[in-house]
């Protein structure tokens, strides 16, 4: 009886974990992604630092301070920085400190350390020993391919050397061309990847100081600096660069290029009345102001910014974004920056989500989730804050004028000096938006000069703005068959029917099409996504 018994729980227990592992969630049986972050420390005392830390709303694993220099004959010199009460803090909360070494640019200072590597490579490791660290960032740049491998073999030996569970890591020149010459050229990355946890690349400072104008990091130097890197290193073993700075020029100067901290810059465009635009072939941001003779003067940096016309390339949230979904695509390590507390602090709100893929927390659940992601990286549609995307609200007219008009790259056209309805005047935050969809015959008004801008769409009403927009030609195949038992013939039946033929606008299980029913913003993404390929 006791033998049944067992053989009956028995029985019973596996046919619960069977039913259990078939019924789970798909991402119930997945792991969670949970990508590396670290971040350079480089400015602020002790207190302050501490407190730039907490800001990152834990998203942070490394932080790598500026506690390692090298002295003129390249022994190690720790720097004043150094602090155990910070130490402890981080350690308290799961954060390793990992400082860097640092010849700060100094050619000659960097080869005397890589020619005293052996000593050099103990000190290291003595006062990770000593501060209990948890291992060491080498930052050695300016050197050239004629220092190549004695950089790889000062990396050998601090790995070696370091008691295990050490860290050690290299930030290395972002190489988009592959130079094997210069600075670029002292970097063998496959061999400093066998000694290493990871290597770092500097993916900033493609216009630097001294250069022309230009952007800090654009998508394209990114994108080519991750590709040289994948073809000698694994992905797991890349962490990618983000700068928390811009740099700034003016006309009045022989050289520019300052940098100036993402946190500076919106008051220096905003005290001088500058423009900002986005550039979407680099994905950079950029501005440009006046500063005349007469106008207060703002330091930055510890520099006055004196008369002259400027323009300043920098991050913002949309490029930050932009350059972390590389990290997804590419199934990289993480991400590192440059440097902590120059970024703005709304930064935090947003960057493990997106670093983790997760993009906007309130779409984890959402059936239009993979649409939502791809509208929103082709930059069509936008969060409604930058951790929410709010799939459930209901689109206003407004809204879809200016998704359409993102979706057609029509924002830099010009906008008609007449105002097309008396309810969006040039104070209204889509006026340009709602001019050019009008003068383009994408929206027409709703009587009485009248646009009704926070009315909400329809999905009738959107079915006949989609089927405005879309190029069909003489191989458009439409089946005028109406699937539907709610759509009669009227104004909008024939745009329902092309939509629905073309695979853009789905009906319901009960045949109905509901075409009264309002659309909500997971709803436009779904059918813009349907549409990417087919608009004019």
């Amino acid at each position: 009886m006791k033998g049944k018994k067992l053989l009956f729980a028995i029985v019973s227990l596996v046919i619960i974990m069977i039913v259990s592992v078939i019924f789970i969630k798909p991402e119930e049986g997945q792991a969670e992604i949970n990508r590396f972050n670290m971040s350079y420390l480089y400015f602020g005392d002790v207190n302050s630092q501490i407190k730039l830390v907490e800001n990152t709303n834990s998203s942070l694993n490394v932080v790598s301070p500026s506690y390692f220099d090298i002295n003129q004959d390249g022994s190690l010199k720790i720097t004043s920085l150094i602090d155990t009460k910070f130490i402890k803090s981080m350690h308290n909360q799961n954060i390793k400190v990992v400082p860097f070494i640092s010849n700060h640019w100094n050619r000659e200072l960097g080869r005397i350390a890589l020619l005293n590597r052996e000593k050099l490579a103990q000190e290291v490791v003595e006062a990770v020993k000593k501060y209990n660290l948890d291992g060491v960032n080498i930052d050695i740049e300016n050197v050239t391919e004629a220092d190549k491998e004695n950089y790889t073999d000062f990396v050998r030996l601090i790995k070696s050397k370091l008691p295990l569970g050490k860290e050690v890591s290299v930030a290395v020149a972002a190489n988009p061309r592959g130079f094997t010459t210069g600075w670029h050229g002292s970097y063998d990355y496959k061999s400093l990847a066998k000694h290493c946890d990871y290597l770092m690349i500097m993916a900033y400072d493609e216009s630097y100081y001294g250069s022309k104008p230009g952007p800090v990091a654009s998508k394209a130097f990114v994108e080519n600096s991750i590709k040289y890197a994948l073809g000698q290193v694994s992905p797991e073993k890349i962490v990618l660069g983000i700068p928390f700075f811009g740099r700034y020029w003016s006309e009045s100067e022989a050289i520019g290029g300052t940098g100036i901290s993402l946190a500076r810059v919106d008051s220096v465009i905003k005290a001088y009345n500058g423009k900002k635009y986005f550039d979407k072939t680099t994905m950079s941001p950029y501005a440009t102001f006046t500063i005349n003779e007469n106008d207060e003067k703002i330091l930055v940096n510890g520099k006055i910014l004196s008369a002259g016309s400027y323009t300043i390339w920098y991050e913002n949230e949309d490029s930050i974004k932009d350059k972390l979904q590389l990290v997804h695509k590419y199934n990289l390590k993480g991400t590192g920056s440059w440097s902590l507390g120059q970024e703005l602090p709304s930064t935090w709100d947003y960057y493990k989500l997106w670093l983790n893929s997760k993009y906007f927390s309130d779409i984890q659940e959402s059936w239009a989730k993979d649409d939502i992601i791809s509208i929103v990286g082709i930059g069509w549609m936008k969060g409604t804050s930058n951790v929410n995307f709010s799939p459930n609200s209901i689109i206003t007219r407004a809204q879809a004028a200016v998704t359409l008009v993102r979706a057609l790259e029509l924002e830099e056209i010009n906008v008609p000096e007449e105002i097309k309805f008396d309810d969006v005047s040039k104070n209204h935050w889509a006026y340009r938006e709602v001019q050019i969809a009008a003068n383009k015959d994408i929206f027409k008004g709703m009587g009485g000069n009248k646009f009704d801008p926070e009315q909400h769409i329809t999905r009738e009403q959107m079915a006949t703005l989609l089927s405005r927009i879309i190029e069909k030609d003489e191989n458009t195949i439409i089946d005028n068959k109406n699937p539907f038992i709610d759509v009669k013939n009227g104004w909008s039946y024939n745009s329902i029917i092309e939509m629905n033929s073309l695979g853009i606008f789905k009906g319901f299980e009960d045949k109905t099409f509901r075409p009264s029913e309002k659309m909500s913003r997971a709803q436009m993404a779904a059918v813009l996504n349907r549409i990417k390929d087919l608009i004019k």
